[in-house]
């Protein structure tokens, strides 16, 4: 019988993450293991996409704002800045709340873009699918959707993409006419697309006095909903000492009803008298934010009132995302 050779152990070059490109699934792993993409790099890649990110607008301008057009307004418009200015052939990109047909972006046929916020998201971060679709509506022919998709693990986010000076300035709609500049010429898809989005349309104002807070109005009560940036459980042990001491309304017949969690910001929410408006709201909410920041100013432990105060606002207290 032959000998068998002794089996030397060769040293694999070093290849760092980086260098690995995208395979498939099952193919090899580049990197010389033997095993499959999957099992091996292609691990980490998929867990980048599906790992979910709380504060996914952190960072932007307005980030309150954003919020607020994701979860809460039916209807707005706000004007994007570019890190880089707007490519030729684009005049504008505009992010809207919602699209026709629940496009993720179009590129109008005069080369502007309107990128949709309210849609699905095939990963954990909506701002780097979000990103994924505005490249890909800068560079669509005039005139076409651009359909969602997976964005790949390592592309950029909004937060690259967006001029971090930029304003962010929402304009809220009372329907969707902003959809379409020559609403006659509309294709039949487009018009009941329109048509069915107005209708579902709540009425919906934004303060003027205050940030991201928006009024609007329902058949049986109107309500303030207002997305605010500090930390949720110095937020809620603010929110408790007003509550305890009977200050957390808007004045009379209003009521501080609990809050939503959505994308790692909390929102109170205020029933309001069906009789009162938007503009009827605004002083009291002006000066609902100073005692507000008195209260956050505040470190003192909670008496009892104020922990069943509390303990009431968060059993009250409903997660949107």
């Amino acid at each position: 019988m032959a000998k068998k050779r002794p089996q030397t152990k060769t040293k694999r070059p070093q290849i760092t993450d980086g260098e690995i490109p995208v395979v498939g699934a099952r193919e090899p792993c580049p990197c010389g293991s033997g095993r499959r993409y999957k099992a091996c790099h292609g691990r980490a890649a998929a867990q980048a996409v599906t790992e979910l990110v709380h504060r996914p607008f952190e960072g932007l301008p307005g980030e309150c704002d954003w919020v607020a057009l994701r979860e809460l307004v039916p209807a707005a418009t706000a004007e994007l800045t570019l890190t880089d200015g707007l490519p030729e052939g684009v005049p504008s990109v505009t992010l809207a709340t919602v699209l026709p047909m629940a496009w993720p972006a179009l590129r109008r046929e005069d080369g502007s873009v309107l990128l949709g916020l309210q849609n699905d998201t095939a990963s954990g971060d909506i701002s780097r699918d979000l990103a994924d679709t505005l490249q890909r509506a800068l560079q669509a022919k005039p005139g076409t959707p651009v359909q969602g998709r997976r964005a790949p693990a390592d592309g950029p986010r909004l937060q690259d993409l967006l001029d971090p000076e930029g304003a962010f300035e929402p304009v809220v709609h009372s329907g969707f006419e902003f959809w379409v500049p020559d609403a006659q010429n509309a294709t039949p898809d487009v018009t009941a697309s329109l048509e069915r989005a107005n209708a579902a349309a709540i009425p919906t104002v934004k303060l003027t006095g205050v940030d991201a807070a928006y009024w609007c109005e329902t058949p049986e009560k109107n309500h303030l909903r207002w997305v605010m940036p500090h930390p949720e459980e110095q937020l809620l042990d603010a929110l408790a000492r007003l509550h305890a001491a009977g200050r957390s309304s808007l004045g009379e017949g209003t009521r501080l009803v609990g809050s939503f969690r959505a994308h790692g910001l909390t929102v109170p929410v205020w029933d309001l008298p069906s009789g009162v408006s938007a503009e009827d709201i605004e002083k009291p909410a002006a000066e609902f934010a100073e005692r507000l920041s008195a209260a956050l100013a505040t470190d003192a432990p909670l008496t009892p009132d104020e922990r069943r105060a509390r303990g009431g606002l968060t059993n009250r207290q409903v997660t949107l995302s």
